[in-house]
Formats: C-alpha cells, structure tokens, sequence
C-alpha cells in the first residue's frame, strides 16, 4: 500500500492542491448560482510553479494499454466508478486496482529482500531529501545495458546523487507498447556494484519498467537495494 501511496504522489493527479493547502473550488461546485450551461467551459488547472521552484512532471500518465509486468495485453480496465451522480448516487466515487510495480514508482527496500519487507521499509520510509531536488540527465551508449564498462565511460561526477538514465528503450518507446519486451536496456549486475562502489548517486532513474536487465534482474537488484539508502525510480523519463 505504501508503494501505491507514492506513486499516486508521484503522479499529475497530486499537482492540483492551492497554495494555501486547500482544494481549489471549481465554479459550480460550491456557488449554487453558477450557471449550469456553463459546466463546459471549466478547465481545470495543473500548477507548476509553486514558490520560487518549477515542477517538471517526468511521470507517465497511467492508460490502460500501457505495458505490466505479468500482463500480455497491457495494464487493462484499472480505473472504475462505481458510484455515479450521473446514475444516480449523490457522489462519484473512483475505484482504482492496479499492482504497484505500474508505470513511474519507486522500489522500496523490501522489494527484493524479505527481512526489509517484515521490518516495514515501505517507500514511506524513504528519505524524501533524496527523492527530490536536482538531477543528473545521461544519455547511456546505445546498443548495450549499463555495464561496469558503460558507467566508466560515462564519467559521472562525484557528488552526483540523482542520475536518470536516458537508453535506447526511450528511442523504441517501449512504454509506448502494451506488451513487456524483456529485451530492454537496464542494469548489469557490475554496472550496478561499480555505481554502489564508485559513485555518490542514491537516485538512480531508468526508462522502463526495470532498472535491471532481464538477464540480470535479481543479482542487480539486490546490490543496488542492499544498503536501504540507494533507491531506484524506474520509467522516469516520457
């Protein structure tokens, strides 16, 4: 739940609270006097900009035919209303069911280690200094997965903590194609251990689904999740 919980934070539907930390009233919901014939010409408004800062919104926007793991046919029906004012009920009421391993998230600790799991190391346990601030936008070879070899090359800088990496799956719009294609690019089990060795980055960002590749999934993951302060952030870049 707490997985789910970040990553609706994560996602455009948190970018419409007011300044003041009250919803923002939508003409004819609270004036009885506004003129029902009206109603289309409301638009809603998606701020950016909030004190001195600008938010850049790099999180995919959920559709149900947009690729999940253990699914052939894309994500599917998620999102429903079961109650409806248009059929009847005083309220609309949304009912969302989707596992939390979907679109733009983030992995918490005890996603690939079990005693993080039953010691309670959800994603609300991550630091949030971490999760937010600048980053680091790199473009990885193509034709490869991020080995040892490739984070060499790349010469990160020290004291880098957010990288995302930019890799052909961004070029083959692979999140633009309902079907998991395990041929993408992600990390390789030492190009994960030279980043934990040799580097500063507690952010690492990828653009699918996983940061690992297909063939070195597990071994990967395990090294860059061990120390509970690296995080992964996978698909983050449309």
């Amino acid at each position: 739940m707490a997985s789910l919980l970040l990553l609706l934070l994560l996602s455009p539907l948190s970018t419409t609270a007011a300044s003041s930390g009250a919803y923002p009233t939508i003409p004819g919901t609270m004036d009885t006097s506004f003129p029902a014939s009206q109603d289309s010409k409301l638009i809603p408004i998606r701020r950016e900009v909030y004190g001195d800062g600008r938010i850049f919104d790099i999180t995919h926007r959920y559709t149900s035919d947009m690729p999940s793991m253990g699914s052939e046919n894309g994500l599917g029906q998620f999102l429903r209303l079961p109650e409806s004012m248009k059929n009847g009920s005083f309220a609309n009421i949304s009912e969302m069911k989707l596992i939390t391993h979907t679109g733009t998230h983030v992995d918490a600790p005890g996603h690939y280690y079990d005693h993080y799991f039953d010691a309670g190391f959800d994603v609300d346990t991550l630091d949030l200094e971490v999760l937010n601030g600048p980053g680091l936008l790199i473009d990885v070879p193509r034709g490869t997965n991020i080995t040892a070899e490739v984070m060499k090359s790349l010469h990160i800088p020290k004291g880098a903590r957010r990288v995302l990496f930019r890799t052909e799956n961004t070029d083959r719009r692979l999140m633009f194609k309902n079907q998991i294609d395990t041929s993408f690019v992600g990390f390789t089990t030492d190009g994960a251990k030279w980043l934990v060795d040799n580097t500063d980055i507690k952010l690492v960002g990828i653009d699918y689904l996983a940061v690992a590749a297909w063939s070195d999934l597990v071994p990967a993951h395990l090294v860059l999740l061990k120390s509970r302060v690296r995080l992964m952030q996978c698909k983050v870049i449309k």
